[in-house]
């Protein structure tokens, strides 16, 4: 036995003797990183140092800064760890694009062995965004011509807040560029949804060129204008006007919130909409007058987006369908195609979100819950079901959780709440109030609580974006509640991830200095995914 601890205290002191000196060079190494994407599969491959070691594979919401100034430092932190003691790792995750990489080795006695790589970009360093083009998505060629009212459908650009659209008499002289064409029949910027409808009802020609590009919050374009489209017209074909759904639920098979959202691309000559929610098919489609299944329907005026304020709990299909008005209320055109969706409670079972709108979805100021890419919960490893309703405060959530969330009755429950009420001037104590109510609810049904801290706001942001003010001490208020999260058995910090030099929400995190656009959902989605094993054990 004596022998044994004799050998093993020189066989540790060998060990440290080599990775300390210098002579060895293993202190010098520094791996050399290799990232291939294909769609959400990563391949990290890097140097391998020759010696006993283990890797870890960082990613990092910011890059680290070399000799920073603290005073104008942004703190970056670790979004997930992955350790291996091969040189390779396959990742298959949807990170966001303003995520990095690091890896360093690391032995018995150092940690790292060497020095930690390059921090690099998880997405390709060869994507342009300036070169970025949305793509026609409808076509009318010479063969299928387009009656008078044209539906023009393209696919969206990712962080858009609203599209100019351009007709042009020819080919432009400028393809895929930003200034509009000498060549302009007519333009709009009054488009705030990937599909727009007009009237060539009077255009003497019978064909003309189409192209969109994609504008953000202050009119600067993101990229460059698509590939004109050509569009050939009949004007004898008969007309037939119907909104189109624009909803993303069935193609990311993505279940209906609680609180439904209805989304669909408008048309020529509308001003208002009415939606409509049936039980069954109805039996006039295309038709104008209400189906004999609604059980409700609501009017929205000058908008694309229906938010329904009943929360739909029976089980069931359910279709829904849209159609446009004047501003008589006459119908403009015919009901659009029913889109049925199923309300079930089972995907609930496991687990649910809950919370105001940053739990229901949307951002960028014109994306709603229905585009599900603004949904955090679309990037989460686990089905969850949506308990999210936009526009909530932390007594709101308190007040429905009997009606909302216990006919669900999810094992864990991810709870996010008060950002409403504290930048509008209800106390931290409050809010604390209601979060312990919604806690000791859950523990009362044998439903797990896991919290999440609140991000923080941008309040410039916010007056730009909605008119409105936050009260001065937000941030005092919002680490109050912070806090509390904190000292609950079972929570996940996304605060630190979010927060600049200021200790404010970064604008490329949230055009409106409060929803979270596709970047912050997806990282909002990989820190609860790298922690879930943790609040779940």
């Amino acid at each position: 036995m004596r022998r044994l601890l004799i050998l093993l205290v020189i066989v540790i002191s060998i060990l440290y003797f080599v990775e300390s000196n210098e002579k060895v060079g293993f202190g010098n190494y520094k791996p050399s990183l290799n990232i291939n994407r294909i769609e959400d599969k990563y391949t990290i491959t890097w140097s391998k140092i020759p010696y006993f070691a283990y890797y870890e594979v960082e990613v990092l919401n910011h890059i680290p800064e070399k000799n920073p100034d603290e005073s104008s430092m942004i703190p970056y932190h670790r979004v997930i760890k992955y350790r291996t003691f091969d040189n390779s790792i396959i990742v298959d995750q949807n990170f966001p694009e303003s995520t990095y990489l690091r890896v360093s080795a690391h032995s018995l006695f150092h940690h790292p062995l060497g020095y930690y790589s390059e921090a690099i970009p998880i997405i390709d360093t060869k994507f342009h965004k300036e070169t970025e083009k949305p793509a026609a998505l409808i076509h009318y060629p010479i063969h299928a011509p387009a009656p008078n009212i044209p539906m023009l459908l393209w696919t969206i650009l990712p962080g858009s807040v609203y599209y100019e659209i351009e007709f042009i008499s020819t080919q432009p002289e400028n393809p895929n560029g930003i200034l509009p064409s000498e060549y302009q029949v007519f333009s709009t910027r009054e488009v705030f949804t990937n599909g727009y409808s007009i009237n060539l009802s009077t255009y003497p020609s019978n064909h003309l060129y189409w192209r969109v590009r994609a504008l953000d919050f202050s009119g600067n374009p993101i990229g460059v204008f698509s590939d004109a489209t050509e569009i050939f017209i009949d004007h004898s074909l008969p007309q037939v006007l119907k909104p189109i759904s624009n909803t993303g639920y069935k193609a990311a098979n993505m279940p209906m919130p609680l609180y439904p959202v209805y989304s669909w691309i408008p048309i020529a000559g509308a001003t208002n909409y009415e939606v409509e929610l049936t039980t069954a098919q109805p039996e006039n489609p295309n038709g104008v007058e209400p189906s004999r299944h609604r059980i409700r329907n609501q009017i929205i005026k000058m908008g694309t987006d229906c938010y329904d304020e009943m929360p739909l709990l029976t089980p069931g299909t359910y279709f829904w369908r849209v159609r446009g008005l004047d501003d008589n209320g006459k119908a403009i055109g015919v009901y659009s195609d029913a889109e049925s969706f199923v309300v079930t409670r089972d995907i609930g079972k496991y687990a649910a979100t809950f919370g105001d709108s940053i739990t229901h979805g949307g951002g960028a100021i014109s994306y709603s819950p229905a585009d599900l890419e603004y949904s955090f919960q679309t990037y989460l490893s686990f089905p969850t079901a949506n308990l999210g309703k936009s526009g909530d405060t932390s007594e709101a959530m308190a007040n429905r959780f009997d009606d909302d969330v216990l006919p669900f009755h999810p094992k864990y429950l991810i709870i996010m709440g008060g950002s409403n009420s504290l930048r509008g001037g209800i106390p931290a104590s409050q809010v604390i109030k209601d979060l312990t109510a919604i806690r000791d609810k859950c523990l009362l049904h044998g439903i797990r609580p896991i919290f999440l801290t609140l991000p923080p706001i941008n309040p410039t942001a916010i007056a730009q974006a909605f008119d409105e003010d936050t009260v001065s001490n937000w941030q005092k208020e919002f680490a109050t509640v912070n806090a509390f999260v904190r000292q609950q058995r079972y929570y996940i910090d996304l605060a630190p991830y979010f927060a600049d030099e200021t200790h404010a929400l970064p604008l490329h995190y949230a055009t409106d200095g409060l929803h979270l656009d596709i970047e912050g959902k997806k990282l909002m989605a990989e820190i609860i995914n790298a922690n879930w094993s943790k609040v779940t054990q």
